[in-house]
């Protein structure tokens, strides 16, 4: 079952060989890739998101398996909490790591939306299975109800659009950061360094049912891996110079990594 809907006019969207079509007869070509552009006002997505440069170093970092434990916890959740056959979102999926990690091991609908094109362009070569798409969280291009279980990790969290893309009784679960993640990366970056707050988004319309704890240590033993796992971070746009110079010098850094899933109920 196809769950897009028309950007434009938000009828329902059918593939016609490589061109998704709306029944008000918008047309949306399919990338040499497999994704489609379904950004509101047909924007490029070119210049949305990350780089070429960054988007390629996240896919590289996630390869190696640094997050998987993550990825793990999010598998064990869709299991639970969604049906073989049912339709699964990656919300602002980035790379494609978490969907193709997942798709490899559950047989549901698979989708996975990000704004950066560059993002989306290496999701949809991973050839898991999933549709990718171009879009905007505020603005989803998803049928209403049509989504049984989607995740978002690490992205702005849209209360409304997340309610309404969902079906009766589905799931959405957000990763935010633990107390301890990446306590050894601000060590080094920071002469005082904090712990997270561990603040969960604001969900109006949304139930929690269940939290899930995520704790793991890794180590990093390259300065492009070390440079990677920084660019994912705010850390990256609030460092002082003298920071980032000396994680420069660093060749390997350990690290916990700390997750708490969080798994909310449309109410």
């Amino acid at each position: 079952m196809n769950i897009l809907k028309c950007p434009v006019c938000a009828g329902n969207m059918n593939q016609q060989e490589k061109i998704l079509r709306c029944e008000n007869n918008h047309c949306f070509d399919n990338a040499k890739e497999g994704y489609v552009n379904l950004l509101s006002a047909r924007k490029s997505g070119d210049t949305t998101g990350d780089n070429k440069a960054m988007a390629s170093s996240r896919r590289d970092f996630l390869n190696k398996g640094y997050y998987e434990p993550l990825a793990q916890a999010v598998c064990d959740c869709l299991a639970r909490y969604s049906d073989d056959g049912g339709s699964v979102l990656d919300i602002c999926c980035g790379e494609g790591y978490y969907t193709a990690y997942c798709a490899e091991r559950l047989e549901r609908d698979f989708y996975g939306f990000d704004l950066s094109k560059n993002m989306v362009r290496l999701a949809a070569k991973r050839k898991c299975g999933a549709r990718f798409f171009v879009a905007n969280i505020a603005s989803i291009p998803v049928r209403d109800g049509a989504v049984q279980a989607a995740f978002h990790l690490f992205a702005p969290f849209h209360a409304p659009e997340f309610r309404r893309i969902l079906s009766d009784g589905g799931v959405i679960m957000t990763a935010i950061p633990g107390k301890h993640h990446l306590f050894g990366l601000k060590q080094a970056l920071y002469d005082a360094p904090y712990y997270n707050d561990e603040k969960e988004p604001d969900a109006e319309g949304l139930e929690v049912v269940e939290r899930v704890h995520v704790l793991s240590e890794i180590t990093l033993g390259s300065q492009p891996d070390i440079n990677a796992l920084f660019q994912m971070t705010p850390y990256y746009y609030h460092t002082p110079t003298e920071g980032m110079n000396r994680l420069q010098t660093l060749e390997t850094l350990t690290t916990p990594i700390e997750f708490v899933l969080v798994i909310y109920k449309k109410k």
